[in-house]
C-alpha cells in the first residue's frame, strides 16, 4: 500500500509496536504457541490496530509474506539438497579426517573447527553439528582432553556460518528486509565469520577446555567413520563447497568492473557471470552438479530423488516462520511503524546499526529462537535503514551481520541450541551456560564489534 497514510502519530504507532511485540513474546513463550501461527497472528491484529483499511490488510499480509519467501525458500531449499548430498555421502568426514591429517593431532581442534566452516555454508546448525559430533568425539578419544575442547570449536563454526552467511535463513531474511546485496552479504559475511569464530570459539574453546574438563560422552551415535562404502573423494567435496562461493564472487566483482566503467556492462560474458553468480542460480548449479557427481555409483536417480526431497521436509517449519516474519515486517511498514521507530532513533541519535544489534539482542534474550529474533529485528529496522542517508551497499551488509550478532548472543535456556550442546555433552545448565551460553555471547559481541568498527571505516 504505497498511498496509505498513518492513522496514527508517532507515540501510538510505537505503543502498537511495543503490544505486538510484548504478545508475540508472550504467544511464544508462555502459550507455547508455534512461532509460525504466532507470528500471522499478531501480524493480522497489529493491521487492524494501526488502521490499515481491512479491504487492504490481507494484500498486505500475503505481499510480505510471499516476497520474503521468493528469496528465502529458493536459497534456503537448493542450499539444504547441497548439505544433505554432502552429509550422506560421507563427505564431511572425508574432509574431516583430511584436515586432522594436515594440521596433526595436536591441532586437531583447529581441523575440526576449519572443516565446519567449510560444511557450515550448505549444513544447517543442528545439522552440521549431528553430522560432526561422531568424529569430534572419535578424535577427542585418541588425542585425549576436555571433549570441550574438540566441540565449541566445532559447534560455534557451525553457529558462526548459520548467521553471518547465505543462504542460511536468518541472513539471507535479513538482507531481504533491508534491502542489501546477497553476494555482499555473502562476502562481508564470510571475512568476518572467520576472525570472529577464532576468537570467540577457536581460542575460547582452547582456554575452557583447560579448565572445564567434560569426559567423551558414551557412544550415542557412530564412531565417527566413514559408513559409506564409496564416499566422495576430498577434491570433489571442497569442489563442491568452492563452486557456488567462486560463482557468487565472480558476480560481485564483474558488477564492480561494471560499476567502475572497467568493462563494458552489455558485454555477453559480463551478462553470462552476472546471471550465474546470482545467489540462486550459483546454488542451482552447484546442486545440479552435486547430484551429479556424487550419484555415481551410489545412488539412483531415483534415490537422489528422494534424498535430495527428503531434506525438504527439516527446514519448512524455518521456512514458514521467516515468511511470516516478513509477513510482519511489511505490516509494520506499511502501517508507519517502522517509520515513526526510525524518527525515533534519529531523533535519540543511536546509529542505525546500533539500534539494528540492541534489537535483535533484546529479542533473542526474550523469546530463544535467533530465527524469530532476525526476522522481527529486520522488519523493525528496515524503515530506519530506508530513511537513512548515505549508507553504502556495505553498510546495509554490515547492518545485515549486526542483526545476525544480536540474534546469536546470549543464548540460554529458551534456545533449541542450548539444550542440543548440553545433551549431547552431558552437561549440567550451569556447565552448559558457562560454556555453550558464553561461546555464543562472544560470537554475538565480537561479530558486532567487528561490523560496527568497519562501518566506522568504510
Amino acid at each position: 500500500m504505497e498511498n496509505f497514510t498513518p492513522v496514527y502519530g508517532t507515540g501510538p504507532l510505537l505503543g502498537i509496536a511495543a503490544g505486538a511485540i510484548a504478545l508475540l513474546l508472550f504467544l511464544i513463550i508462555r502459550l507455547r504457541l508455534h512461532a509460525f501461527i504466532a507470528l500471522v497472528l499478531v501480524s493480522l491484529l497489529t493491521a487492524v490496530a494501526a488502521g490499515i483499511p481491512v479491504a487492504e490488510i490481507m494484500p498486505t499480509l500475503l505481499g510480505g509474506f510471499g516476497g520474503t519467501l521468493a528469496n528465502v525458500a529458493l536459497l534456503v531449499g537448493l542450499g539444504v539438497m547441497l548439505g544433505r548430498m554432502l552429509e550422506v555421502t560421507g563427505g564431511a568426514a572425508v574432509l574431516a579426517g583430511a584436515l586432522i591429517r594436515v594440521f596433526g593431532e595436536k591441532r586437531a581442534p583447529l581441523a575440526l573447527g576449519v572443516a565446519s566452516l567449510l560444511f557450515g555454508f550448505p549444513l544447517f546448525f543442528d545439522v552440521g553439528l549431528v553430522v560432526m559430533l561422531p568424529i569430534v568425539f572419535s578424535v577427542a578419544r585418541r588425542v585425549g582432553g576436555s571433549v570441550l575442547t574438540y566441540t565449541l570449536p566445532t559447534a560455534g563454526a557451525f553457529a558462526v556460518m548459520h548467521a553471518f552467511v547465505p543462504p542460511h535463513p536468518g541472513p539471507v531474511t535479513a538482507a531481504v528486509e533491508v534491502g542489501a546485496d546477497m553476494g555482499l552479504v555473502l562476502l562481508i559475511g564470510l571475512l568476518l565469520a572467520i576472525p570472529t569464530w577464532y576468537l570467540s570459539s577457536y581460542l575460547f574453546g582452547l582456554w575452557i577446555g583447560k579448565r572445564v574438563v567434560i569426559p567423551v560422552p558414551d557412544d550415542i551415535m557412530s564412531d565417527g567413520s566413514v559408513k559409506h562404502e564409496n564416499p566422495p573423494h576430498l577434491a570433489t567435496v571442497v569442489g563442491l563447497l568452492l563452486l557456488p562461493m567462486l560463482l557468487i564472487f565472480a558476480n560481485t566483482g564483474v558488477t564492480t568492473l561494471v560499476s567502475t566503467e572497467a568493462v563494458p556492462a552489455d558485454a555477453l560474458w559480463v551478462q553470462v557471470c552476472q546471471l550465474v553468480g546470482q545467489t540462486p542460480v550459483a546454488l542451482l548449479i552447484t546442486v545440479l552438479v552435486a547430484m551429479l557427481v556424487l550419484s555415481r555409483g551410489r545412488f539412483t536417480r531415483q534415490g537422489m530423488e528422494t534424498l535430495v526431497g527428503d531434506s525438504l521436509g527439516p527446514v519448512c517449519g524455518i521456512i514458514l516462520i521467516t515468511g511470516a516474519g516478513g509477513m510482519f515486517g511489511m505490516v509494520l511498514r506499511t502501517s508507519g511503524i517502522g517509520g515513526a521507530l526510525a524518527e525515533s532513533l534519529d531523533a535519540i541519535g543511536l546509529p542505525v546499526i546500533v539500534a539494528a544489534f540492541v534489537i535483535a539482542l533484546a529479542l533473542r534474550v526474550a523469546q530463544g529462537s535467533a530465527t524469530v529474533a532476525i526476522t522481527t529485528a529486520a522488519g523493525l529496522i528496515a524503515p530506519a535503514v530506508q530513511a537513512a542517508d548515505g549508507l553504502s551497499s556495505i553498510d546495509l551488509a554490515l547492518i545485515v551481520i549486526a542483526i545476525a550478532s544480536g540474534a546469536t548472543a546470549l543464548s540460554h535456556v529458551n534456545d533449541s541450541g542450548f539444550w542440543l550442546v548440553g545433551r549431547f555433552l552431558g552437561m549440567d545448565v550451569k556447565t552448559t551456560l558457562k560454556t555453550w551460553t558464553v561461546m555464543e555471547t562472544l560470537i554475538g559481541f565480537i561479530g558486532f564489534g567487528l561490523a560496527f568498527g568497519l562501518s566506522l571505516v568504510l
